[in-house]
């Protein structure tokens, strides 16, 4: 999993990120660049066109949902998304629901950790578990002329002993 979270777990509000921070969207495009990623419907459709040099898997629950991309893939399920990967690096990027869905099948969670609260936001990430979540990495990213907001990158990974029992 891939995701900008504040510190009361925020994602967005309005099918719409709540901060601009450069340096996330590069390191989010570093990181996806040649993957699969997996979203809801709601999440591909706040993209103006898809994001280049990826395959997206779009989980919907309308049996009539299309896409006229070829690198645009539509399922409805997370089951099914997940049936789409095979031994290959994938990332679930959102939004809420799908993040929630997918904290058993994922093994890592890539985490942008924006500093602040956001009452007003409509869309949460879940809360990290660290009885099944290991704290890998960190790097805090000051403020600066580009960015209002300071952000601390988060690498966690599954904890062994409960790959299978989240």
């Amino acid at each position: 999993m891939i995701a900008a979270a504040a510190e009361n777990n925020a994602l967005g509000k309005d099918n719409d990120l709540l901060w601009h921070l450069p340096d996330d969207f590069k390191r989010f495009k570093k990181l996806t660049s040649g993957h699969k990623i997996i979203m809801g419907r709601k999440t591909y459709e706040s993209f103006p066109k898809p994001l280049p040099n990826r395959t997206h898997i779009i989980i919907t629950r309308d049996k009539n949902y299309t896409v006229n991309y070829d690198e645009c893939l539509v399922v409805h399920s997370l089951e099914e998304a997940i049936d789409l990967v095979e031994n290959e690096i994938a990332f679930i990027i959102g939004g809420g629901e799908i993040y929630k869905q997918g904290e058993k099948a994922s093994d890592k969670i890539e985490l942008t950790r924006v500093h602040g609260t956001f009452e007003d936001a409509d869309t949460y990430f879940p809360e990290i578990d660290e009885n099944y979540w290991m704290l890998t990495k960190q790097e805090f990213h000051p403020t600066d002329e580009k960015h209002k907001l300071s952000f601390t990158y988060l690498t966690y990974v599954k904890k062994e002993d409960t790959l299978k029992s989240l």
